[in-house]
């Protein structure tokens, strides 16, 4: 029997998401919104993409409204939560705080009541604040709910460092810490080129500068769109942590993850470094930091620790 996955919102992140787990060919997606018929019009059309791509697991589309709908994302394996009010140019991810945190902890307690057993992956911005709430309202153990940010922060830091040096991306290896946005902790000396760390390789400037645009990429391309936010690397990075949970890989990803004594930070989500698998976070990986990035991590623990506060959790 195929596995099944549930991604809340069609919105572009939403149904990119759902277009990228159907051509993997390995389980059945549930895509879901509020907004009637969008989910279903986006399904459909996934579904007609089959024959041609090559993958014949099904979409489907429901609208959920007035506490209907719900029950169809039963038995869900893994739960992808990207429903929410996306920034416009010159607003912050903190400022989406009150009208998120209302769609996502409406839509934990759906899960914890129709899909008990699921790992859920948060992608709604502010991410690290909506994936302490879904945590806070499912009441699952914090091995099965995981923020998405760092690896796509860390995808973002490995594209400007092979733009800057011309080489391909693959031979890039990068790891980007902490909040998803101003407080995030890009880490130069893990950060590699064929083995070779990018400190030996380029000048403080210039890797204080692809830090700086690393932080400020999600604000670029907002700026650049003007009437959007990214989603096609939000989703690729949501496939890469489902493949590493659905093929049990133990694959070690930057992710959010609920830390207790870690790092020397308690009781709050933060991203760091985490071995994914069947069960979800499998284990959070502890790079040796030093005192300065130690520091940032903690700061960046600290914002996050902010938002909760406002949140009331």
């Amino acid at each position: 029997m195929r596995k099944k996955i549930t991604v809340v919102g069609a919105g572009k992140v939403g149904a990119t998401t759902a277009q990228r787990l159907a051509e993997r060919n390995v389980a059945d997606v549930v895509l879901a919104d509020v907004i009637e018929f969008v989910a279903e019009g986006e399904a459909l059309d996934l579904m007609e993409a089959g024959p041609i791509v090559g993958y014949d697991v099904s979409v489907t589309g429901i609208t959920v409204k007035d506490g209907a709908g719900y029950e169809k994302i039963a038995n869900s394996d893994i739960v992808v939560m990207t429903a929410g009010i996306a920034r416009k140019p010159g607003m912050s991810r903190d400022d989406l705080i009150l009208t998120n945190m209302k769609i996502v902890g409406g839509w934990g307690d759906q899960i914890a009541k129709h899909a008990p057993n699921a790992i859920v992956i948060v992608v709604t911005n502010p991410v690290d604040a909506m994936t302490q709430l879904m945590w806070t309202r499912t009441k699952f153990p914090k091995h099965r709910v995981i923020g998405q940010a760092g690896v796509l922060d860390s995808a973002r830091f490995r594209t400007f460092v092979a733009m800057d040096l011309g080489v391909s991306v693959e031979n890039v290896e990068a790891y980007v810490l902490g909040a998803h946005g101003d407080q995030m902790v890009p880490l130069p000396r893990y950060t590699t080129v064929a083995g070779v760390p990018i400190t030996e390789l380029l000048p403080p400037d210039k890797i204080q500068a692809l830090v700086k645009r690393t932080q400020d990429g999600g604000a670029e391309i907002v700026n650049l769109l003007k009437t959007g936010s990214a989603f096609y690397a939000p989703s690729a990075a949501v496939a890469e942590m489902v493949d590493a949970i659905l093929y049990d890989k133990q694959k070690v990803l930057p992710c959010i993850a609920y830390l207790e004594g870690e790092y020397g930070i308690s009781g709050v989500y933060a991203g760091v470094p985490v071995k994914l698998g069947t069960n979800g976070i499998e284990e959070v990986v502890q790079f040796k930091l030093n005192d300065a990035e130690l520091a940032a991590l903690q700061k960046s623990a600290d914002a996050v620790r902010a938002l909760n506060k406002v949140m009331g959790i």
